[in-house]
């Protein structure tokens, strides 16, 4: 027996939006549990929920709102930061300036793919794509470790250009400001991306947010590349030139570890061990078999087998497996469906229930 929700959850479990499944569940449970726990039962009461199907994507919508406003906000921000730069990297002729400004643009630039990717988000599943569009995030992880990679490269050319045939760096308290004001504004979007991507799920939200930090760091690499030319040593910019791509490697390789780990289906296992718990606390349930989470987007889904009494009936069962999921949308944060199965506890002598699909799990 299997029982699927399809939930829009609240982050700070306040609520959680409509049930999707074969059978209409109003707010009260038709059907009568057969090991009502008050409690649970007065809970669910207390707290408000929606079982229409548009509310259904409010939380959904409302977490991809806020990615995209983080995005343009920040996108914004970098823009300028860049625009500046590179009117000083005219001026200057500073390759270590220039392959920050470089790596600033690009990182403006990733708002576009994941702007498109929280776009196509928002649509809701079809026949074809019945899990929706949700991991369009991921494919734009993959574009912006590839534009950290590309930049990487073009900063490493530059630098090693400028270190073959050294030149003076001009204006140079003009590249110190402009080092500074990369800092400033590669610093306040890191915090902001980091900040709305962990509070909604998104891996390349967070990952993009790393790479703006980095370009903070590299901003103040250039800062000390200025005060050696002011004191008249031209390998100093080219040096801090090929330091800034080290820091781009770094970021390269713990984006691109974040946006594998996701891409693979990997999550937390503290998240496991805590549906887990909340699973073994829900009453009838009398042990979690194979659990399995799973980021879609920036939203989780869950797919769980509970052991039940024998004994229960179909309607029993179904509502344990009702009450299961319930737990889980409020234990897991982000968790927005789930889909349970009840198994009976096997009975002496009794055959594995599941020994037609033995042959199906050995291949």
């Amino acid at each position: 027996m299997s029982d699927r929700h399809d939930h829009g959850h609240d982050h700070d479990h306040a609520h959680h939006h409509g049930h999707e499944s074969a059978h209409e569940h109003r707010h009260g449970h038709d059907h009568p549990h057969w090991r009502a726990n008050l409690r649970h039962r007065l809970s669910h009461l207390l707290t408000p929920h929606s079982h229409e199907t548009a509310d259904k994507l409010d939380s959904a919508l409302e977490s991809s709102v806020r990615g995209m406003r983080a995005l343009w906000v920040s996108l914004a921000v970098l823009g300028a930061t860049a625009l500046v730069q590179a009117v000083v990297v005219v001026l200057s002729g500073s390759v270590a300036l220039l392959g920050d400004t470089v790596h600033n643009a690009a990182d403006a630039l990733t708002a576009v793919p994941l702007g498109i990717a929280f776009v196509l988000g928002r649509r809701a599943a079809t026949r074809r794509f019945t899990y929706g569009y949700g991991r369009a995030e991921d494919l734009a992880g993959i574009v912006i470790v590839l534009t950290i990679a590309a930049s990487a490269a073009f900063a490493a050319w530059a630098a090693v250009g400028r270190l073959l045939d050294p030149r003076p760096v001009e204006h140079v308290p003009a590249v110190a400001v402009a080092a500074l004001a990369g800092f400033a504004g590669n610093e306040w979007v890191a915090r902001y991306r980091i900040r709305v991507g962990r509070s909604i799920g998104s891996a390349a939200l967070v990952a993009d947010g790393l790479h703006a930090r980095t370009d903070g760091f590299t901003s103040l690499a250039v800062l000390v590349g200025a005060g050696g030319s002011a004191l008249g040593w031209q390998l100093a910019d080219p040096i801090v030139g090929l330091a800034i791509t080290a820091a781009i490697v770094l970021v390269l390789r713990d984006a691109a570890r974040e946006v594998f780990r996701r891409v693979m289906d990997a999550v937390d296992p503290a998240l496991v061990d805590r549906a887990e718990q909340a699973l073994r606390e829900v009453p009838g349930v009398r042990g979690v078999g194979e659990l399995r989470l799973r980021w879609i987007g920036h939203r989780l889904r869950a797919e769980v087998a509970v052991v039940v009494d024998g004994e229960a009936t179909v309607r029993q069962a179904h509502g344990i497996a009702v009450d299961a999921e319930h737990a889980l949308l409020h234990a897991v944060p982000r968790l927005t469906a789930a889909l349970v199965h009840a198994d009976p506890a096997p009975a002496p002598g009794e055959d594995d229930p599941h020994r037609a699909l033995a042959h199906h799990t050995a291949a």
